[in-house]
């Protein structure tokens, strides 16, 4: 791979992000077929598979950057794809609303704001934990990371049981939010797949077939990224957050697409959060394979994206609170403000590096 030209590597790395977002999409369908099939649906095994499934190229990255020890890409990636993943969240509001609504108006739900308070949990123990010896360590894992792990089991369960088991559930639906209840996507993707003659032993396949095409691309999008990082003189952690991040968010924008066309705004919101909580479980991946405490390297710019992920998921918290009516740019104001910081906040990044 070294031997390769630039324009050879950047082709690579084109050809493994197309592939990402075609088989992303089939890989929400299927997922979302596959869940109602089985019953899993909003259950806790529902939700572990979709996070799992829109993150499947940040997997890929994680594992063959920690066998490579070249920890600081799956930092930044990982950190990098939580704050440009809630910028996804922007896309979704212009390109799916539009002028209708702001997206949190229409997705308006105390339930995310549960799962947006679950982001920002996960993610402040992931600066506590950057703040421990990298020595401390047991049976190949490090404490901070099955905390996390613990941490994000727990919250899906809570959030979960919150659905049906809350008093304020009984509230009922608040004026001009999504008419049909969240989840309808799934079971209208499970209900074409009957209608089109799909058995579910062609569904596990396609599923099959796509996860390992997500996850060959995102070793692709890790080792082409890499020299291409090198050659351009850019450190692995701003690429990685970066270019890298944006890359490997490509699943999420689809999913997030097509939850918007079928008016499931609190599902595309829904998948952001819930896949933004997951990739810090990833650190107790990479400290398995590496056999080193992952965290702990984390650099300043690590931290600072930390930061960054925290401060836009509270902004988007505040919008689902609040519901704010008045768009700015075909986009909510949260949404609007949520670009600003993000952009700024690229700036930050070059400044601290």
């Amino acid at each position: 791979m070294e031997s390769l030209t630039m324009p050879v590597l950047v082709l690579l790395f084109i050809v493994s992000a197309v592939a990402i977002w075609f088989a992303g999409i089939k890989l929400s369908k299927t997922a979302d077929i596959l869940a109602t099939h089985f019953g899993l649906g909003e259950a806790l095994g529902g939700l572990i598979l979709l996070a799992i499934v829109t993150n499947l190229p940040e997997i890929a990255i994680t594992v063959s950057a920690a066998l490579q020890h070249n920890l600081g890409l799956a930092i930044g990636n990982i950190l990098g794809g939580i704050a440009i993943q809630t910028v996804v969240l922007v896309v979704l509001d212009v390109f799916g609303l539009g002028r209708k609504d702001p997206l949190t108006y229409r997705a308006a739900s105390l339930v995310l704001v549960l799962e947006g308070i679950m982001v920002i949990t996960v993610l402040t123990l992931v600066v506590v934990g950057n703040q421990l010896s990298p020595s401390v360590i047991y049976l190949g894992v490090s404490p901070i990371d099955a905390v996390i792990v613990l941490v994000w089991l727990t919250g899906i369960y809570m959030i979960g049981r919150a659905r049906t088991e809350l008093p304020w559930h009984k509230i009922g639906v608040l004026p001009d939010s999504q008419k049909e209840r969240r989840g309808h996507k799934r079971e209208k993707n499970y209900v074409a797949a009957k209608e089109k003659g799909m058995s579910i032993p062609i569904v596990i396949l396609i599923f099959s077939l796509c996860s390992l095409i997500t996850l060959i691309a995102g070793v692709g999008l890790e080792v082409s990224g890499d020299i291409i990082a090198k050659h351009i003189g850019m450190t692995g952690v701003i690429f990685g957050a970066t270019i890298l991040a944006a890359a490997t968010a490509l699943p999420e924008v689809s999913t997030g697409l097509a939850s918007m066309k079928l008016k499931d705004y609190q599902m595309a919101v829904s998948d952001i959060f819930g896949g933004n909580a997951f990739l810090p479980v990833l650190f107790m991946v990479a400290t398995v394979i590496s056999g080193k405490s992952v965290l702990p390297q984390a650099h300043k710019i690590d931290i600072y994206l930390t930061g960054l992920g925290i401060l836009l998921t509270i902004i988007y918290v505040c919008g689902l609170m609040f519901r704010p009516r008045k768009q700015i740019l075909l986009m909510g104001v949260d949404s609007f403000i949520v670009l600003i910081v993000y952009l700024i906040g690229l700036l930050g990044l070059f400044v601290i590096n």
